[in-house]
This record gives C-alpha cells, structure tokens and sequence, in this order.
C-alpha cells in the first residue's frame, strides 16, 4: 500500500509519498480501504508550521476521508466488512462539550486519511448516507461538521433567523446550504460578482461583494432593516466587520483565521457591550453532532460542493491547487 507523510512546517514541497505494508486492525478496530479524501484549511495550516493542535512527525496527513471498511479487529461492533463510512476527527469526542482528553485527532497527532488503507478505532466511525458517493462523503468530517456546530451548537438556529457567511469556502458553503434547510435567510460575501452570483445559486438570499463593498457590515445592516444578523459564520478573522454586523443577542461562531499575524483589529468593547452578542470558537464537532448532521443531509437529499477532484497520485497538485486558485467548494483526492 501507499500513504503520504508530512511534517510541521515542512511545506508542500515536503509531503512524501510511500509503500509499505498494510497494517493490520487491532482489537476495536477496524481497516479502512480509503477511497477519497478531502483538503480543509487545517492541511495548510500544518504544512506552514503553525497548527495549534500537535503533529507527530512523519504523520499520514488529512482529517477528511471516506472508504470502506474491508477488515475489523475482535470486539468491533459499530461496523461490518463492506460498510461505507467516515471518520470523526476527533476519535475520543463522542458527545458533549470539547475537552483535552479529546485533542487527538486525524491527520494530527494520530495519522490521517492520505493513504490507500488507514487502521481506525471503531468509535471514530460514522456512516455515510446513502445517496452521496465517496468523494462527497469525504467533503464532511471537517468543514460540513463545523458549519453544523457553529449554527446549532451554540443559541441555536431558528426559522426566519439571518445568517451570515464569510466567503466560499467549504464551511461556509456548508452553513449556507445547513441554514437553507433549517428555513433561515442567508446573507453571504464573496470575493467577486461571479462568486457571488454563484452563492444566489445556492440559495443565499443576498450576496455582497466584500472587495467593492469593503464596509460590508453596514450592506448586512441595510439588508437586515439595520437590525444585524442573528448568526455569524466567521472564518477570516474579521471580528470587527463582524461584530458590527450581528443583531442583538447574536452569535459570532469563531471558525478561525486565514493567517498566523491575521492582523486582527481591537475591537471596539462597544460594540459587544450594544450588541450583547456572543464569540463562540469553533473545534469542529463531536461523533454525535456528525451523525445528527447526517441524518439532516440524508432527510433533505444535500450534497457538498465540490470544486475538483484529482487523482491520488497527484495528491501534491491538489494541495497546490486548493493554496493558489482559491477553489469554490472542496478539493477532493480521489484514490480509486
């Protein structure tokens, strides 16, 4: 078998592939034969040296995979030999609020999905629904199960709530299409017309071009008849914009930033002393919100948008492509 290797800080010009032998799965675990994989930021992050979570050295990089379970170890019981499944990245989370113990996590301090077979701990399973095909499924453990805990973790999302999503990334593409379906109006901001045209496509109700509309904060007032936002999707670190855009008791959902020095502005104490509102930071989701999740795409017949897809052997150029075309959707590493 074959799987990819990467170090903290190492760049993309230091991921490395090699063969070797097949692991074989202990007890409670199972063997997966991983047939597609997605990129999310975090897989940048790692590679530019500065993922706050630990990496272990010479790590089977990527959080986000899919496959089929082909062999399980003695006393697996959540699995059977031909399952299609993914994986939580947090292996240990299953339920509840986030805590230390529960840090290890794929692609990480344990090793990931960059690879042709991949041994993972039963508990870390969840079951793809039924109408999405693999490389769809592989869109989901990260960027699908943060938009889902960033709009329903938290206060809650209730119909006839305003969100508002920040770019067209994979979260905010997921919180766009979560909060459709939950019957909530969607504001979003792109980085041109055509992507903002695109996200009208999707269903957002309103989108605002951010490098023609740079105050966009006020455009979100004007569109909400000045009362704000009820949800923030905040995934580039601009609190300030987005504090100034969210209505009063709302939530900023804290996803992360684009950068280690993002350049992050002092906000202004007054605005979150008017607004009342609440910065909840983000770490992915639990096994249990991934699999609530689930049955909300498989219910509603949702699937992830997917920007390419490459061929494992040409996993580099995928990770080249996701850093410098500044994809809308996901780039997904078909294996075959």
């Amino acid at each position: 078998m074959r799987s990819y290797h990467a170090n903290l800080g190492a760049g993309i010009g230091g991921l490395m592939v090699r063969e070797h032998e097949a692991p074989q799965p202990g007890t409670s675990e199972v063997m997966l034969r991983v047939r597609a994989t997605s990129l999310s930021f975090r897989e940048l992050m790692i590679l530019r040296g500065w993922y706050p979570l630990p990496i272990k050295p010479d790590v089977v990089p990527v959080s986000d995979g899919a496959g089929e379970v082909v062999e399980v170890g003695e006393g697996v019981t959540r699995a059977t030999v031909g399952d299609r499944v993914t994986a939580s990245i947090f292996p240990r989370w299953i339920d509840g609020g986030f805590a230390a113990e529960y840090a290890p996590q794929l692609g990480g301090s344990l090793d990931g999905m960059l690879t042709e077979y991949a041994i993972l701990d039963e508990d870390a399973l969840v079951h793809i629904p039924d109408h999405l095909s693999f490389e769809e499924a592989a869109c989901l453990p990260c960027a699908a199960v943060t938009a889902w805990n960033a709009l329903t973790g938290g206060r809650g999302l209730a119909s006839g709530e305003t969100v508002l999503t920040l770019g067209s990334g994979g979260v905010s593409l997921f919180a766009l299409l979560f909060a459709k379906t939950f019957g909530a109006r969607v504001i979003a901001t792109a980085g041109s017309d055509e992507k903002a045209e695109r996200l009208l496509a999707l269903g957002a109700d309103a989108a605002i071009n951010y490098r023609s509309t740079p105050a966009w904060s006020e455009r979100v007032r004007a569109l909400t008849g000045g009362r704000g936002a009820d949800h923030v999707i905040e995934v580039a670190g601009t609190l300030e914009q987005s504090a100034k855009s969210t209505a009063f008791e709302g939530e900023i959902a804290f996803v992360g930033l684009l950068g280690r020095d993002a350049g992050l502005p002092t906000i202004d104490p007054g605005v979150l002393w008017t607004s009342a509102l609440k910065v909840r930071a983000i770490v992915v989701g639990s096994r249990a919100q991934f699999a609530a999740m689930n049955r909300a795409i498989e219910v509603n017949g949702l699937r992830p948008v997917i920007d390419r897809v490459f061929p494992f052997d040409d996993a580099v150029a995928a990770y080249r492509y996701y850093e410098d075309a500044q994809p809308f959707g996901k780039v997904v590493i078909a294996h075959g």
